[in-house]
Parts: structure tokens; sequence; C-alpha cells
């Protein structure tokens, strides 16, 4: 835990120096806040998309009810994700993750192994405006929700994207991926095994009809399917396939905030 409690440190630090750094314009300055509102641990990670330095040190444990926040430099676009049910190495050098693990690496620079839920964002990109969107394409372990805030805000373009239910306790059999009983991840328990992620059917079935490849590849020809519809019951207000644009991209003026839970749903 003196660990956790030194990279906390680190994130805040940095916080402060982005603060110093930009002065007058520190208002204006992207924060991501992450909350994790699940009852178990989870250990966060970032993976930059434009070869920008990794937000956050590229990953650290998350306590219950703990929140960390830091900065999200201007240009940066990538993703943000829980992994759960990790087993640090006894040298703390490598980390073995039940669900969205990067390589065995505590600080990630590998994506997350799916099926695993994504928060994507682009910082002051077109217009300077900031373009961010839940993704479940590459399946579901935990439920992410994004709250735009701050002064920048334009409630009719920033709104929420996410979950409002648990993906896992509705995934068919077919789609399930099981872990040890008494796990940290939510989800639908048996005697033998808990349910800790729930497989997209492109990453399932491997077919052009649910991957939106082939004779599926434009957003006229694939559309939603009874999977998709699944997850989009869960989560609106995120994408459940490759061409679920309309209510699933979020835009806001460049500058807000953004709090990133996880486990929104169990929010009171």
């Amino acid at each position: 835990m003196e660990a956790g409690r030194t990279l906390s440190l680190v994130l805040l630090v940095g916080v402060i120096w982005s603060q110093l750094q930009f002065g007058a314009d520190a208002a204006s300055t992207t924060v991501f806040t992450l909350l994790n509102n699940c009852t178990y641990t989870v250990w966060p990670a970032t993976l930059s998309g434009n070869s920008a330095v990794a937000v956050g040190g590229g990953g650290f444990e998350l306590a219950p009810g703990a929140t960390v926040s830091f900065p999200g430099p201007a240009g940066w676009s990538g993703r943000l994700w829980a992994r759960t049910d990790c087993v640090p190495a006894p040298s703390g050098a490598s980390l073995s993750c039940a669900t969205g693990d990067c390589g065995g690496a505590v600080r990630c620079s590998l994506g997350g192994a799916p099926p695993v839920t994504l928060a994507e964002f682009t910082l002051g990109g077109a217009d300077g405006k900031d373009f961010y969107d839940v993704s479940l394409v590459d399946g579901y372990n935990v439920g992410i929700g994004v709250t735009a805030t701050g002064d920048k805000v334009n409630l009719s373009t920033c709104g929420y994207a996410g979950c409002v239910g648990d993906v896992n306790a509705l995934c068919p059999a077919e789609l399930q991926v099981a872990g040890k009983g008494g796990g940290q991840s939510s989800g639908t328990t048996t005697a033998a095994a808990t349910t800790v992620a729930c497989r997209s059917a492109c990453e399932a079935f491997g077919t052009p009809e649910y991957c939106c490849t082939g004779e599926h590849g434009g957003p006229d020809s694939c559309g939603p399917t009874r999977y998709s519809r699944l997850f989009k019951a869960a989560c609106p207000a995120a994408y459940s396939y490759a061409y679920d644009d309309p209510t699933s991209t979020f835009t806001c003026g460049a500058g807000a905030q953004y709090l990133i839970t996880f486990c929104p749903a169990q929010q009171q």
C-alpha cells in the first residue's frame, strides 16, 4: 500500500505542477478525476494513442471509494480502462489481472486484453474541441461513466457517456468469461465461478455480421444485433458496436474537466 500512496502523491504533484505551469490558464487545463465506485479494488490503466506521454503514469491501484486526479495535456488522445482481480508479483515489477491485463505490466504500454470497457478521449481536437466516448466494442469488464464538468461544459453536447447497468449480470452464456468464485469482480456468481467479463460478439464468433467487416464493412450494412442491443440496454450512452455513433460520441469545449467513475451503476 505504500507504493499506492507514493503514486497518489506523484499524481497530485502532477496536477499542482500543471497548474503552476499554465498559470492563468490553469482553469482551462483538462484534469481527469477517477473514482472507484466498485466494491473491490481496480487497477486503472491509460494508453496514449498519439505517442504522447502516458497520463497518470500508465497505471496504478485504486481502492474502493478512492479517487485520484491527474492532468491531460492539450492534444492528448488515448484511452482509459480498469483492470480487475489483479495480483502483483512479490517484486512489484509485474501485475497479473483477470481482465484488462496489458501484458503483465503495472504501468501499461499496451492496450488492455479484451473483453474490456474503454473510455476514449481526444483533447483539443477539431476546432479546439474535446471528443470522448465509452466503448464496449471490445467487450465489457467494468461499468464506466464519464461526466464532463467545469465552466467550458455545454450540456447540449457534453453529455454523460457510459453505463447505467451491469452487463456482466446480463451476459449470455456464450459470451461469458468466467473467473474464480469469490473474486473481486461483480457479475453473475455460481458456486464454482463468477462472470468477470462479457465478450463482444465479434470476439466470440469472428463473423463479418458482428465485426463490421467484409460485406458488412460500412455503416449502411452493419447495424445492431441482438448481442449489441444487450450492451446498449445496460449502457445506452456507449458504443455497443462499431457504427453506433449517434448516441455514443460527445463533444466539449477544450478545457472541460472529466470525472470517470468505475461501477457507476452502484451509485445511490
